[in-house]
């Protein structure tokens, strides 16, 4: 059978995949809950479930495609921001097929999640799927902080446009300070940060690590919260609760 990823490309599937690899930490972790036999490698950067214990095929940026070829996957999964397209094409032209998402809200991601386990793997919809679309469900508050999400520090990078990260930020009713532009994650400082009119910042533990010594100190006078990166850029089963765990956060900004 030949079906259609999330980019529109037919991906051939002899049936429902037994053996696939994950090249997204987000999915990885959706695959191991819920197909766990299935998954036979993924990358070094997958960190949950905090057990899990399949081959890793080095980095998002750099797999190495002869470790996944050595798996005899029957598909690899992967995503438009987080891998390379050259990766993609080279797996593909090795006879593997490629499964991609293409996520950028909240709505995109439950969407997403219930193709790939509803149309490629011949799976019901796993609970914390259905968790996660009760817990969006609800409108955003009205009246939110202006924000910004800083993502990387020397050079700094925040949050931008067209982002799951920035759909997760208007749901809950804050204001991206840079939610408009072309840049989906433009580079800024700490005084731009100010002149975008934000009153407080948000500081993820990942991609880079903030910390209570190390990210609020460059925004004097401005609130500031340490949040999980996994909650507010994840796209698997953290997301049931991860609203509850960035509302709780956002709260103590005042």
């Amino acid at each position: 059978m030949s079906l259609l990823d999330d980019l529109g490309t037919a991906v051939p599937l002899a049936g429902p995949p037994r053996r696939i690899v994950s090249l997204v930490p987000s999915l990885t972790e959706a695959l191991a809950v819920t197909v766990a036999g299935r998954l036979v490698g993924a990358t070094d950067w997958c960190t949950h479930p905090a057990d899990l214990g399949v081959p890793r095929v080095r980095g998002t940026k750099n797999p190495d495609r002869a470790a996944i070829a050595a798996l005899v996957p029957d598909l690899v999964v992967a995503n438009r921001e987080e891998n390379r397209r050259l990766d993609v094409d080279r797996l593909r032209a090795a006879g593997i097929p490629v499964w991609v998402t293409v996520i950028e809200s909240v709505d995109e991601a439950l969407a997403s999640m219930r193709r790939l386990f509803g149309e490629a793997l011949e799976v019901d919809e796993p609970g914390w799927l259905t968790e996660a679309a009760g817990a969006w469900a609800d409108p955003p508050p009205a009246g939110g902080l202006r924000v910004a999400v800083p993502i990387w520090r020397d050079p700094w990078m925040v949050v931008g446009p067209r982002t799951f990260a920035g759909d997760v930020l208007a749901r809950l009713g804050l204001v991206n300070v840079f939610g408009a532009g072309e840049e989906r994650y433009p580079h800024t400082t700490p005084a731009d940060v100010v002149a975008a009119g934000a009153q407080a910042v948000l500081l993820p533990d990942e991609p880079y690590r903030f910390t209570v010594d190390n990210g609020p100190e460059a925004f004097p006078g401005l609130a500031s919260a340490l949040v999980s990166g996994r909650d507010l850029t994840w796209y698997g089963p953290s997301l049931a609760g991860a609203r509850d765990r960035l509302a709780t956060a956002v709260a103590t900004l005042g």
